[in-house]
Parts: C-alpha cells; sequence; structure tokens
C-alpha cells in the first residue's frame, strides 16, 4: 500500500478526506480504507484536500534571472503573472507557483492563479462545515503524483483526458514534469446536453448515464450508439487540436502515452477513436493505487488527491496550494488565547510570592515527615542487627577460649609425638658407630685402650705404635664421616717411655 499513517508529517493527523466540491462527494482514508463520507465535521485530526478545475484557474509560465534573490522571487512572480496575464490591477489573486528544472540560463515557473470570489462559490459551502480546508490543488498538477509514487514511468510525453460532471481537460507532462493543460467544452454534463439536442428531447437522465457508463460507445441501442459516435468524434477533434498546438508551442516530436478516464469510470470504445483521430493509442485512466475500496469504481481525481496529500505532508513546497481557508490558529495565536494566557500569566505571578513559601513550608513538612518515617524504619532495622552482632560476638568469645584450650592440648601431642618420631626414626645405634669406628681403627694399625660415651660425645683412648697414624686416622674419619660428626679433636698425644707406644685422648662431638 503506497500510504502508511506513520507516514503522516503531523502526529495529530489521524485520517485524510478528499473533497470533490463540483459533485458534493467525499471520501476518507481511515484505519487504511479509502471509502466514501456522508458528512462533513470540524475535526482536527483530519488533513482535508480538495482541486479546483482546470476550466477556473489560469496558467501560464514565465522566465526569471537567476540572479533574482530568492527573498525577492515571490514579489517578481506575482508581478509577472499581472503583466503575463492582463490581469486587474485593482483585484487581489490567489497565485501559487511551481518551479521548473530547465537547467537554462533562466529560472522556469508555472503559475496557476485563481480569482478569491471563485473559490468562495466553490469552497464557501464546505468550509462552513470543516472550518478549514488544507489544500486545494490545481486539477491538472494531481497526475504529478503519478509518477512521485511510480505508478507511472517518468520518461516521454503523457497526455491525460478527464471527463468530470461539469469540466473536461486535457494535460501533458513531460518527463514527469507539467507541461501544458485545457479544458474543453465537452464535460459530461454537456455531453448530456448535446445528446439531448441531436435528439431533439430531454432524455431520461439516469438512463443516459448508466448506457454511457456500460456500454459507451459500443451501446446495443442503436440511436445511443450513433448519436455517442457523433459527439465524440467532436471532441476528438478538438482534442487533436490541441495536441498539435501542444507540439508546436513545446516543440514535441510525439506523444508517448494517452490516458483517458472520467468520473464515472472509463467509457468503453474510446480507445478505437483515438487510434482513428488521433493516430494514438489510448489507455484507460484507471490505475492500481494499493489502496483498501469497498467500491468497483472509484473517481481518479479522489485517488489522486489522496496521494497527493501525503505527497504535500511531507514537502509542502512540492505541490501549489491555492487554499484560502486555513486552519484556524493554535489557541496560544489567537488574540482570545492570548488574553487568557496573560490573564492567566498576571493572576499566577500576583500569588507566585505567597504561593513560593507555602509551596515550601509543605514540601518541607512532607519532607520531614517521610524522612521520619524512613528514620523510624532504619532505627528498628539498625537496633535487630545490633542484638545479631552482640550475640554473634558473645560466641566468638566462646570459640576462643574453646580454640586456645584445644591448641594447648595439640601443642602437647605434636610435641610428644617429635620425640617419640625422633627417638624412633631419628635415633643413632651407638653399637654401628662403635662397628664402624673400629673397622677404620684397623685400617690405620690404631688401637682403644678404653672407650667412653656421653649423649652425642664420644672420648676413645688410641695407644699407636707411631703419632702420624692419629693423624691420618683423624682425617680419615673427617673425610668420610663428615655428614656425621659435628666436631672432632685429639686432645693430647705423648709417649710411653717405657712401651714406646703413643697414646691419645680422642673426642668426637656426632650431629
Amino acid at each position: 500500500m503506497f500510504l502508511k499513517k506513520n507516514s503522516l508529517k503531523e502526529s495529530a493527523i489521524k485520517n485524510v478526506i478528499t473533497l470533490n466540491a463540483y459533485a458534493e462527494k467525499n471520501y476518507i482514508l481511515k484505519n487504511d480504507t479509502f471509502k466514501p463520507l456522508s458528512k462533513l465535521s470540524y475535526n482536527t485530526s483530519n488533513f482535508i484536500t480538495s482541486y479546483v478545475g482546470n476550466k477556473d484557474i489560469i496558467t501560464t509560465t514565465v522566465n526569471i534571472s537567476r540572479n533574482i534573490p530568492q527573498e525577492d522571487i515571490a514579489d517578481i512572480l506575482e508581478i509577472k503573472a499581472y503583466e503575463e496575464l492582463s490581469l486587474n490591477q485593482a483585484r487581489n489573486y490567489t497565485i501559487s507557483t511551481m518551479e521548473v528544472e530547465n537547467g537554462g540560463e533562466e529560472r522556469t515557473f508555472n503559475l496557476f492563479v485563481v480569482e478569491p470570489e471563485v473559490l468562495d462559490r466553490i469552497f464557501l459551502p464546505i468550509k462552513e462545515e470543516t472550518k478549514y480546508i488544507d489544500l486545494i490543488v490545481p486539477a491538472p498538477l494531481l497526475y504529478k503524483t503519478l509518477y512521485k509514487k511510480e505508478i507511472l514511468d517518468n520518461s516521454g510525453v503523457h497526455c491525460f483526458v478527464y471527463f468530470t460532471m461539469h469540466d473536461a481537460f486535457i494535460t501533458f507532462y513531460k518527463d514527469g514534469e507539467y507541461l501544458y493543460s485545457k479544458s474543453i467544452e465537452f464535460s459530461l454534463e454537456q455531453i448530456y446536453k448535446k445528446y439531448c439536442e441531436i435528439v431533439g428531447e430531454q432524455v431520461n437522465r439516469e438512463e443516459f448515464f448508466s448506457i454511457l457508463e456500460s456500454e459507451g460507445l459500443k451501446a446495443t441501442d442503436n440511436n445511443y450508439q450513433q448519436n455517442f459516435m457523433k459527439i465524440f468524434a467532436e471532441i476528438f477533434i478538438v482534442i487533436n487540436d490541441i495536441i498539435i498546438y501542444t507540439k508546436r508551442a513545446f516543440e514535441l516530436e510525439t506523444i508517448s502515452n494517452m490516458f483517458i478516464g472520467s468520473v464515472q469510470g472509463p467509457i468503453i470504445g474510446l480507445d478505437e477513436y483515438s487510434q482513428n483521430y488521433l493516430g494514438l493509442q489510448s489507455k484507460d485512466l484507471n490505475f492500481d493505487y494499493h489502496v483498501n475500496t469497498d467500491e468497483w469504481y472509484t473517481d481518479q481525481l479522489q485517488y489522486m488527491m489522496l496521494l497527493t496529500s501525503f505527497d504535500y505532508m511531507e514537502d509542502e513546497s512540492a505541490i501549489p496550494n491555492l487554499t484560502i481557508f486555513h486552519r484556524p490558529p493554535s489557541f496560544v495565536n489567537r488574540a482570545s488565547g492570548q488574553f487568557i494566557i496573560a490573564t492567566l500569566a498576571a493572576t499566577f505571578i500576583g500569588l507566585a510570592y505567597p504561593l513560593a513559601y507555602l509551596m515550601g513550608s509543605y514540601m518541607n513538612d512532607a519532607k520531614t515527615y517521610t524522612l521520619n518515617i524512613e528514620n523510624n524504619k532504619l532505627t528498628a532495622e539498625a537496633e535487630k542487627y545490633k542484638k545479631i552482632l552482640s550475640e554473634k560476638k558473645r560466641k566468638i568469645g566462646v570459640l576462643d577460649k574453646e580454640i586456645a584450650k584445644l591448641s594447648t592440648i595439640y601443642k602437647g601431642k605434636t610435641k610428644t609425638l617429635s620425640t617419640i618420631y625422633n627417638k624412633k626414626v631419628n635415633y643413632r645405634l651407638k653399637s654401628g658407630l662403635f662397628h664402624t669406628i673400629a673397622e677404620d681403627l684397623n685400617k690405620f694399625d690404631v688401637h682403644v685402650d678404653m672407650l667412653y660415651t656421653k649423649e652425642d660425645t664420644i672420648w676413645l683412648s688410641l695407644v699407636s705404635s707411631d703419632d702420624r697414624k692419629f693423624t691420618e686416622f683423624i682425617k680419615y674419619i673427617s673425610d668420610t664421616h663428615f655428614d656425621e660428626i659435628d666436631q672432632i679433636d685429639i686432645e693430647r698425644i705423648q709417649k710411653n717411655q717405657e712401651s714406646k707406644y703413643y697414646k691419645g685422648l680422642l673426642k668426637v662431638d656426632l650431629r
């Protein structure tokens, strides 16, 4: 679907209403469905769009220098409009403009002019009910949205012919940009009158439009068929003259596509006439807009007004707006609103000083009350945790005493076990040591005549025929058993004069 509500420019806009002021037929886009609206009302959540027929506007194209400052362009274009269209200088006109991108040395603008009296005549009855009309679009510009929404390819020259009850107009677009439009005297009402003139009597109106809508130029009634053919032959001759003029005026080589439609729906058989009279193959102006609707056919201008509304809400400068029925200003911008606001402001300022103290007092009381409640809660909670901490400290004291008692017992048992371990594991067997010393004494021919031990100290009374053997024995023991001996020393060596043997007292401290 081309339309999504979140694409609306104003979040306050909920619905889009399109108005055909000429036929008094209105539609509303609501809840993603486009349907007829029976009664209009004032509602600021509605975006209201209508169009002014091509026959009620004056159009022209003007060029101005690119050197003109942007702020002066509006005034220059208004002056140009009066000059180019020979407008009455004493009267005011509603003028809207649209720039045409041409890349030339001058800027080109399309001007759309309408008399305020014409707008009042067409739209005042609507304005009485809705109070405002947001957008009034020149009818020929409604086709522009077909290119923006990519319903039509914006290449080549397209010719649109559309018949409404009160107007029939031809519009030309080149490469997706408006080029030229012109009304012809063949609205559906005028076609009906011409038909009555041909047959010389007043034909039933409902019957006439029913046959035109359902059978067109291929009516089964021979009279209707022949008379329709006469009228549309005349219409296509006029259309051909306009096409010839447009091609010459705008230097167009060919018309790429031609679309023909009407407010009543496609007219059967017109494609053959366009081929015969214009040499152009035409298509029905009846596009798929991807909009939910319950009707078998909806006026194409209603659809295009809907799409144009969204284009305008996205970019107001993209669509010329001829409305003079703007929304009522917001409350703050109205004189009455400003008076009420000023009165309220003065009253508030007068009361502000005493109210400030009063409000301050109330706020302090409220804050104090709140803090007292919070303080009571915190005090109760603090007392609860104090009791818990006191109980925990008491338990910790009891446990500390128990730990000290158990520690003393543990240390005693540890000392006892260490003593037992040393006795069992580290106790040195003296018999083994004596055996080792005895073997070493034999190696050096040294004898022992007395041995005495106390704890880890051994005294040996040595006897040898040579005192040097004592020295060799001591050195050998020191080198061999250094890891077992803490200290070794021979206190004295003396020679026995009677036996000629040397004697010495050796002291060995074990580790």
